[in-house]
């Protein structure tokens, strides 16, 4: 059963998620798990998770990467985060925030997926052109593959 509009009872939290880069160009994803309560279920994302109380977004980012994947890191760098706002149901704005965290091909031969269905390495354009990816995730793949072209756009200096 695919129950992508039929999640069951779900709780927006903040959130952490990480940019898994292997070599610079490519990109460790997770098939998100077919099961109710979940977002986007069936769905290829990013690994990460909610930020439990008293927890930093870097800190919570570790430990959701221990949790589902057995990597330990401190190789953690920031790179952007999105603000929803689910006032509209009661929960106030909440943040995503995104981070690098680049790895070498060789560390994928020590990790275990404890959470998902699968995890696999694609190129930006070959997640990107899939048919089922979390569209915050997406976006936030885009702009990490897109940076370079995006350029420097500072604000001209006042005169």
């Amino acid at each position: 059963m695919d129950y992508f509009l039929d999640e069951g009872r779900l709780s927006p939290a903040n959130a952490s998620a990480a940019l898994i880069t292997v070599e610079d160009t490519n990109y460790l994803m997770q098939l998100r798990d077919q099961k109710p309560g979940i977002f986007y279920p069936g769905h290829w994302g990013l690994f990460g998770g909610a930020i439990e109380a008293g927890e930093s977004p870097e800190r919570s980012l570790q430990r959701e990467l221990e949790e589902e994947l057995g990597l330990t890191t401190s190789r953690v760098r920031y790179f952007t985060e999105f603000t929803f706002d689910f006032s509209f149901c009661g929960y106030g704005r909440l943040i995503r925030r995104f981070f690098e965290v680049p790895i070498e091909r060789r560390t994928l031969d020590h990790l275990t997926l404890h959470e998902g269905t699968k995890m696999k390495i694609f190129t930006a354009r070959e997640i990107l052109t899939s048919t089922r990816i979390v569209p915050f995730d997406a976006f936030a793949l885009w702009l990490h593959a897109a940076r370079q072209v995006l350029g420097d756009n500072k604000l001209p200096k006042p005169v």
